[in-house]
């Protein structure tokens, strides 16, 4: 049985079988804030999404009536800013905000200057909340000049405009060998950058674990299976049910669904009979719940990723950012083709 109940959806073309998602994600496979947030803020009122797979192609419909909390993902949350208030009319959400300084490296040609970056991660935090945006360097790459000490550099001197708007620093190290997409468009780019060594991981976690302890934030892993711990360095859950109980402490669904409890799946008309507790303070389970409210895992993730689960509604190929060591959109130029071709009304980002 899947996580999230089936539902009629209703499109222009008739009613069809679809799923009903509590937790969205926004998304790990194309930057919607940065690019696609009219798109994203239309299908909220039309009320659901046509999503293709990228491994068959088949087609899943995803109302979005029922959702509960969204974390999206971005490089850019400038355009956010002036959705918050809209969005928050609809729910509670994370914004996991990837700020990387490899401008000197043209790894990332297609987002704005550092500067600009900075800017918007802070006034998002002063509008949201800190808690609410969460800084990513992701990922670590070392080459072309580039070494562990001077990458250590550059994390600090983001950190430390960063660092008082957020309270997590989340960062990966680059799979260039496990992605051939990835190294082919190094290779093309002409850019001698790889992923680090298990040697220069250690270092890099060393050099940011002490950057997190003066600057008071949790640092963590993203799906990365080698143990940080030494460091202080934990595995991140992305899509957190700590964190989303923490934002809706009072949304009975929604931490129910984060125990692992079945009454998640009720139907809007339902919710007000169900026998919720009238509220889930963070980190105390409410009164009657069971234990342990992220024992719930994505398994349509890596097998290191720790995520709860949720639906994401993005598309690959579809990211006009052009960053260079991205596996997710293999040509930025046919990203800006169809982004320029987005119809009003188009239910799904994947064609």
């Amino acid at each position: 049985m899947g996580t999230w109940r089936k539902v009629p959806v209703e499109t222009p073309e008739g009613v069809r079988e679809g799923i009903a998602p509590l937790v969205l994600s926004a998304s790990r496979a194309t930057d919607i804030p940065a690019f696609y947030l009219e798109w994203f803020l239309e299908r909220l009122d039309a009320g659901y999404v046509r999503w293709r797979n990228p491994f068959g192609g088949a087609v899943q419909f995803v109302s979005l009536r029922d959702v509960r909390a969204c974390v999206f993902w971005t490089k850019n949350p400038a355009p956010l800013l002036a959705a918050t208030e809209r969005l928050e009319a609809r729910f509670p959400f994370v914004v996991q905000v990837t700020v990387n300084d490899y401008e000197a490296e043209g790894l990332e040609p297609g987002v704005p200057p550092l500067a600009e970056r900075l800017g918007a991660f802070v006034r998002l935090s002063r509008r949201i909340g800190r808690e609410r945006v969460i800084w990513r360097f992701d990922p670590l790459l070392l080459g072309g000049g580039l070494s562990a000490e001077r990458l250590l550099a550059k994390v600090e001197a983001v950190g430390e405009a960063l660092a008082p708007a957020t309270e997590q620093l989340v960062f990966s190290f680059a799979d260039v060998a496990e992605y051939r997409k990835v190294r082919a468009a190094l290779d093309r780019a002409r850019l001698p950058f790889r992923a680090p060594t298990e040697d220069e991981m250690h270092r890099l976690a060393e050099g940011i674990g002490a950057l997190c302890r003066k600057w008071g934030l949790r640092g963590a892993t993203c799906a990365e299976r080698i143990d940080l711990e030494a460091y202080g360095i934990g595995h991140n859950r992305c899509i957190d049910g700590d964190l989303l109980r923490r934002i809706a402490p009072h949304d009975p669904v929604l931490c129910r669904f984060l125990r692992g409890t079945t009454a998640a799946g009720a139907p809007e008309t339902a919710r007000q009979t169900l026998q919720f507790p009238a509220a889930c303070a963070p980190g105390e389970p409410a009164p009657g719940a069971a234990p342990a409210p992220n024992r719930r895992k994505d398994r349509g993730q890596r097998a290191a990723c720790r995520c709860i689960p949720s639906k994401d509604i993005g598309a690959y190929g579809t990211c006009p950012a052009g960053c260079v060591y991205c596996y997710a959109t293999a040509s930025p130029e046919a990203a800006r083709a169809r982004l320029r071709t987005l119809a009003p009304g188009q239910d799904c980002l994947g064609g």
